[in-house]
């Protein structure tokens, strides 16, 4: 059985969970099947041309990006919990294993795609197990700041990669800013192409134009209008280099062997893309059940995802990910379920069998615009503008993201933005946000006084709030800033309450920390007492120890109460506007 949601129900096998296509086989409607076939069919005509061009761009032969769009479309048809999501060769990607392959595969062919299948079999692995074990959320250690760095980045790299390809000129060099230089001296030096830069480019300007126009397979047009003009004019006489004849047939289960050497970067490789698949995907997932109103799982969309990878790398194919411009192109077709991926598989398949000659005449030069058009939608400039007029160091950390990928390449740039992103999500509990609390007149509570100067602080006590977890790295600094505010008080302290509702943790290194302060203030005459802690965190001081040492008549629910015990036990004039009457107020001892 199958619930409204999506989800699977009681009643579901337990490893008919991990199944999802099979549980949609279960409920499916006959009516949609019209529906899937024509959309299937449509999707095709993007599958081809962009599956090749992604596939020259990950530095493999055209037919592998055919290859890496069948079998992993019937496998997520399986595996994956999305209805609409469409899986294949992505741009985002593509320098990604590029670097990889132009490293170390040194201009074999049958070695290039070897290491870019081996990347696959290592992502898959990579995303079955975090799927399994439940780690869907580590992709949302990415910032949207960090992630527009990277995939600017990204886009970048893919552009210096493709250019020389429409310049119709090889350059030598690795990694963006070498590329660059050679790209560079190689205009300087004369060596463009014309015929093939004038069909790349009228390729890239017809596509770029038909984008913004609503229902138009603006890379179809473009990649068929491209392919024609080639053969009937004899383009290929004047040096238009083309993709030639596909091989006959379907792919055939290969291992991808590699040697000893190649371990690292492949490892390095497949983590990689792993986590620029699946942050990738899991967006697009989301986006789309929310449209369908469907529900998704995020361990399951890793595990369909990695299931996609791990057996195109077994049949010839290199890393997928989802697609932000095949997805619309099914959802508009009318595809109902994943069998519009079935189809077009499928029909790609039959392509290959019964027409390999279909594509002979498409220009290189058109593959290369159909990657830059895509590489070009990655730029993401305008959100980053409004970054930087709101929270100007994240645009920033963004633009340091983009420099790490541009100047040391893809896989390093990776590592670079989730070291970012861990330091960014750190940072606020290394110095985290803390303040001294007083009484506002006509405002219930008790609030910072840095922010509400004319705050009046009960004498002899010191209200501290602190904003984060107490961990081992910002305990030392709780300890300092506690005993700053000690020092600053008007009048002698007598009692310190933390104000620990926004506590939600406590580690071992901070409860110690924690005791040694209390040393420190008991030394003084000064009473450390806690309000507003969480049961949790209770729970943990009594592990510790420290919850006893304290005593539990130090600790208390409220703010408001701890005041009140204070002003109880000490002889004080306080004026509290809430009180009645409101005149000078002493508390009996």
């Amino acid at each position: 059985m199958r619930s409204a949601s999506g989800l699977p129900s009681a009643g579901d096998s337990a490893w008919l969970r991990w199944l999802p296509g099979l549980r949609t086989l279960r409920s499916y409607d006959p009516a949609w099947l019209r529906h899937d076939i024509v959309a299937g069919l449509v999707l095709t005509t993007m599958l081809v041309p962009v599956g090749i061009a992604y596939a020259e761009a990950s530095g493999v032969g055209g037919i592998f990006g055919l290859y890496a769009t069948i079998v992993p479309l019937l496998v997520y048809a399986v595996f994956g919990p999305s209805r609409i999501l469409v899986l294949g060769p992505d741009s985002a990607l593509a320098a990604v294993i590029l670097s990889v392959v132009l490293a170390h595969a040194a201009g074999d062919p049958a070695r290039a795609i070897a290491l870019a299948s081996a990347m696959a079999v290592v992502s898959g692995v990579v995303c079955i197990a975090a799927g399994f074990l439940r780690l869907g959320f580590v992709t949302e250690l990415l910032s949207k700041p960090i992630r527009y760095g990277y995939m600017n980045g990204i886009a970048l790299t893919v552009l210096l990669s493709q250019l020389p390809k429409l310049f119709g000129f090889k350059v030598e060099g690795e990694g963006p800013l070498r590329q660059a230089w050679a790209l560079v001296e190689g205009v300087l030096a004369g060596k463009i192409h014309g015929p093939s830069l004038a069909i790349g480019g009228a390729t890239l300007v017809l596509i770029l134009l038909l984008q913004k126009v609503p229902r138009v397979p603006a890379v179809l047009v473009g990649v068929v209008a491209a392919t024609l003009a080639v053969g009937v004019f004899g383009l290929e006489r004047v040096g238009i280099a083309v993709l030639g004849p596909l091989p006959q047939g379907l792919p055939a289960p290969s291992l991808p062997l590699i040697g000893m050497n190649d371990l690292q970067p492949v490892l390095l490789g497949g983590l990689a893309v792993a986590l620029v698949a699946f942050a990738d995907t899991s967006v697009l997932s989301r986006v789309y059940a929310a449209r369908l109103n469907t529900r998704v799982d995020p361990n399951q969309e890793m595990v369909g995802l990695g299931a996609a990878n791990f057996a195109a790398g077994f049949f010839q194919g290199f890393p997928i990910s989802s697609s932000s411009s095949r997805t619309p192109v099914a959802e508009a077709a009318g595809s109902r379920t994943q069998l519009t991926g079935v189809v077009g598989a499928v029909a790609i398949a039959v392509l290959l069998v019964a027409a390999p000659n279909l594509l002979r005449h498409l220009p290189s030069a058109a593959l290369a615009a159909v990657v830059i058009a895509s590489a070009l939608g990655l730029i993401v400039i305008t959100d980053l503008r409004r970054i930087h007029r709101i929270q100007p160091w994240e645009a920033w950390l963004s633009i340091v993201c983009f420099a790490g990928v541009a100047v040391f390449g893809a896989i390093p740039g990776i590592g670079i933005a989730v070291g970012i992103a861990v330091i960014e999500f750190l940072w606020d509990g290394w110095r985290p946000h803390s303040a001294v609390l007083g009484r506002v007149d006509g405002l219930k509570g008790y609030h910072d006084i840095g922010r509400y100067p004319q705050a009046h602080r009960v004498p002899g006590l010191v209200l501290f709030r602190w904003d984060a977890p107490l961990f081992f790295a910002n305990a030392e600094l709780f300890r300092d800033r506690v005993l700053a505010a000690v020092a600053d008080s008007p009048l002698p302290a007598q009692w310190v309450v933390v104000a620990a509702e926004p506590v939600t943790s406590v580690d071992v290194t901070a409860a110690d920390i924690v005791a040694e302060l209390d040393d420190s203030l008991q030394a003084r005459g000064i009473e450390l007492c806690f309000a507003e802690m969480k049961d949790p965190v209770k729970d943990k001081l009594k592990r510790f120890g420290l919850f006893a040492r304290l005593g539990a008549e130090t600790f208390f629910p409220t703010v408001g109460e701890a005041v009140k015990a204070y002003l109880r036990s000490h002889s004080v004039a306080w004026r509290d506007w809430e009180a009645e009457p409101m005149s000078d107020r002493i508390a009996p001892q």
